[in-house]
């Protein structure tokens, strides 16, 4: 656990020094965030702030290459893969906050750096299926290259699509990172793999370069990620996910509760993800609908609609960490503990409490509100009650002028 955190607070200080230096060379280059209809800022911004996340990443890695545990993460090659592929997806980032490109380009390129993950050798290789007795289910390259490809490419634009409010993108990868690395390394103590593992590293080294770049994009922002951020966060946990399910064999489990992380495939990630996925699917659905295409942009995501409900700027984005930290630490919880019931009950509580203060405020301008037509409805009976009538003021008499005395 040392280890990890050395590496974790590696990529939060390289993280936090090199922002400030990325963020006048995207001055230089105009790489600005330009106000539109639909964004929340009111100023010009500079973006690319996922350039100092990465130069975190690469040093963190750099460093748990030359620790005595750590070391052993880099016997296979998946380390690499992701160092490798994370430098080509932001790269392709960086050319999006330069120039806009088309949707189709940066699909594209998704899917090029995906495919170099799993060239490298970041594959997902089997799934467990807990139903009609299927078990484990071994996939072949035909199968395994192009499912890891697409949950890469899902999780890419998943953060894309939230990464819409000052740290909220950051913020929700913090949490997501460092719940996924609660679950990689509870399966180590459990021994169900090593103490040392890829994903643990992944995500240690993600969640420090996602909270050294938090405290320079939180409300009011003085640089945004970007596509370079938000893509190279999507494929690092993705790159977690699926090297956590190919490390780990299903049947060793003890029971079901326990099994409940990798069904289906990846419920982990996806419960880590729950915000941003839903935001994507929502969006996806509601502009084809519409008859546009799933990439137009629009006002409708869930932070936009938590503005609109009443909440500021600062508070959707800590409703936002509350959701996110519930849903991916109470899926960890659930698998780490078994499902008991004491744990099951606290959700079901912070559920409520969640859905109270996201409600809060419409619920405070209906009581304004009827509270209003109370007293108006009060002034209205009153009236009709004492009807009013004009009163003659009296006549006031002119005052006199003394004469001047001669």
């Amino acid at each position: 656990m040392r280890e990890y955190v050395v590496v974790l607070l590696t990529a939060a200080l390289v993280t936090f020094l090199a922002t400030p230096v990325v963020r006048m060379a995207a001055i230089r280059l105009r790489m600005m965030a330009a106000p539109r209809e639909r964004d929340v800022h009111v100023i010009p911004t500079p973006r690319g702030g996922g350039m100092a996340m990465y130069l975190g990443v690469v040093a963190a890695i750099l460093v748990a290459s030359r620790l005595p545990n750590l070391q052993r993460t880099f016997d296979d090659s998946q380390v690499y893969a992701v160092l490798v592929a994370g430098g080509l997806i932001c790269l392709l980032g960086v050319l999006d906050d330069k120039w806009g490109l088309d949707a189709l380009t940066k699909l594209t390129g998704q899917i090029a750096a995906a495919g170099v993950m799993v060239l490298l050798g970041v594959q997902l290789a089997y799934v467990f299926l807990p139903v009609a007795d299927i078990g484990t289910i071994s996939l072949g390259p035909d199968v395994g290259v192009p499912a890891t490809i697409l949950l890469t490419v899902l999780a890419v634009n998943a953060l894309n699509f939230i990464d819409g409010l000052d740290g909220l993108a950051a913020g929700v990868s913090a949490i997501a990172a460092l719940a996924f690395f609660a679950y990689s390394y509870s399966l180590a103590l459990d021994g169900y793999v090593e103490s040392a593992s890829a994903p643990a590293l992944i995500t240690a080294v993600l969640a420090g370069a996602c909270l050294g770049f938090l405290p320079h994009n939180f409300s009011p922002a003085r640089i945004f990620m970007g596509d370079s951020g938000s893509m190279l966060v999507g494929l690092m946990l993705s790159a977690a996910a699926v090297s956590a399910t190919g490390g780990v064999d299903a049947q060793s489990f003890g029971s079901a509760a326990s099994l409940l992380p990798l069904t289906l495939p990846l419920l982990v990630p996806v419960a880590v993800l729950f915000i941003p996925f839903t935001d994507l699917v929502l969006a996806v659905f509601r502009r084809t609908l519409r008859g546009r295409s799933p990439f137009a942009p629009d006002k409708m995501h869930l932070h936009h609609r938590l503005l609109s409900i009443g909440h500021s700027h600062r508070r959707a984005v800590l409703v936002m960490y509350f959701w996110a930290a519930l849903l991916s630490f109470g899926a960890v919880g659930l698998s780490i503990t078994g499902g008991q019931v004491e744990l099951l009950v606290a959700i079901a509580v912070l559920l409520v409490v969640g859905v109270v203060v996201v409600l809060s405020p419409r619920a405070r301008r209906a009581a304004r509100e009827a509270r209003a037509a109370e007293l108006e409805a009060q002034r209205q009976k009153s009236r009709a009650d004492h009807p009013t009538s004009r009163v003659r003021r009296p006549d006031v008499e002119p005052p006199t002028v003394r004469e001047p005395v001669r």
